[in-house]
């Protein structure tokens, strides 16, 4: 693998510790701290080589296999949308008492990247394919969503506070990292 023929951006901020994304593209996005040098990412990049082709080839992998991945109709999706409206609130209900939160709108979006979010009036918003994952999978989204309305990051509070609603959240979180874009890819 030859780190000179991928496309790598670079995305600093105030952050401590160097992490590297693999994009769909195939290109990488490295976060590093404000005061990191360009040759000492490049270093870190060295370094992590085998790491990065490892996981640059497992992309590509279920690139192809996505490629295959049988695309919803207009119908389905409405469907899923109608079933997600009705399911989702219930859920959210249930676990901000839990929380300790009180929120705002329900959203039912169709989208292609993001499972859901929280804005910063308490507005919640999830997506309709939500319907296509497992009941325990859908209720870590809604908590994760409405753990936001305490943290608006991912700090460590943050993550304190998923657990403790959710405590077995790593592995609920695991799931979608091994299946999300295998669904995702389902959109039109």
């Amino acid at each position: 693998m030859d780190l000179d023929k991928i496309k790598i951006y670079v995305k600093r901020s105030r952050r401590k510790t160097v992490s590297v994304e693999i994009n769909k593209d195939l290109s990488l996005l490295v976060r590093a701290p404000l005061r990191m040098t360009n040759k000492d990412i490049r270093q870190f990049l060295l370094e992590s080589e085998d790491w990065i082709k490892k996981h640059v080839d497992r992309m590509e992998e279920r690139l192809k296999s996505f490629d295959a991945a049988e695309k919803l109709t207009v119908d389905e999706l409405r469907e899923l949308a109608k079933k997600a409206a009705y399911d989702i609130p219930l859920r959210v209900s249930k676990y901000a008492p839990l929380v300790g939160v009180t929120y705002g709108r329900i959203t039912i979006r169709n989208q292609k990247s993001r499972w859901g979010s929280c804005s910063s009036k308490g507005n919640l918003n999830f997506n309709c394919l939500l319907m296509l994952v497992p009941e325990e999978e859908r209720d870590y989204v809604v908590v994760h969503e409405l753990c936001h309305r305490k943290e608006m990051n991912h700090s460590r509070a943050f993550w304190a506070e998923v657990a403790r609603v959710l405590p077995d959240y790593k592995e609920r979180k695991k799931w979608f990292t091994l299946h999300q874009d295998e669904i995702l890819r389902r959109m039109i």
